[in-house]
């Protein structure tokens, strides 16, 4: 499978290996989605965008059904408030729709934070770029190519 997205493209550059996984059809939920891949739900790493005020984002990575704690996101960023961002500004942050999202091959840096649980398994899952498609690569790999991310705990109570 020979698929380019912005996030192959990211990690051929920095000559990070990965593989592509193509869902058989539409995906309703976490569960399905890593039964599919092979994988525990704790090695789906979820992307989730942040708006932070007008044209200002965050995203947050998290390990499959892991809930970001608004109180520990709040004090790390320095907001009183913040909100999930709609999908169309989720598509317009990123390039990317939900469902596909990444932290990878963005159109513009951005703040990233990265729940510690993230990099427990040794192999992960991403959003491409593209819906139904994965990519699966090594844990410290994409720690790696996100040299910038802030590591710490952004989920639980």
């Amino acid at each position: 499978m020979s698929t380019q997205t912005p996030v192959t493209a990211a990690l051929d550059a920095l000559g990070l290996p990965y593989r592509l996984f193509r869902h058989p059809g539409h995906v309703a939920s976490l569960e399905q989605a890593a039964a599919e891949r092979g994988q525990t739900s704790q090695q789906v790493v979820r992307s989730i965008l942040f708006r932070l005020g007008a044209d200002s984002f965050a995203m947050v990575l998290v390990a499959g059904p892991g809930q970001v704690s608004w109180p520990a996101l709040r004090k790390t960023l320095g907001q009183s408030r913040l909100t999930m961002a709609s999908e169309d500004e989720v598509l317009a942050a990123t390039g990317y729709r939900t469902g596909a999202v990444s932290p990878l091959g963005l159109p513009a840096p951005m703040r990233i934070l990265v729940d510690e649980s993230v990099f427990l398994p040794e192999e992960i899952s991403i959003g491409s770029g593209e819906r139904g498609l994965t990519v699966i690569l090594r844990s410290d790999h994409l720690r790696q190519a996100l040299p910038d991310a802030e590591l710490g705990r952004f989920t639980g109570g």
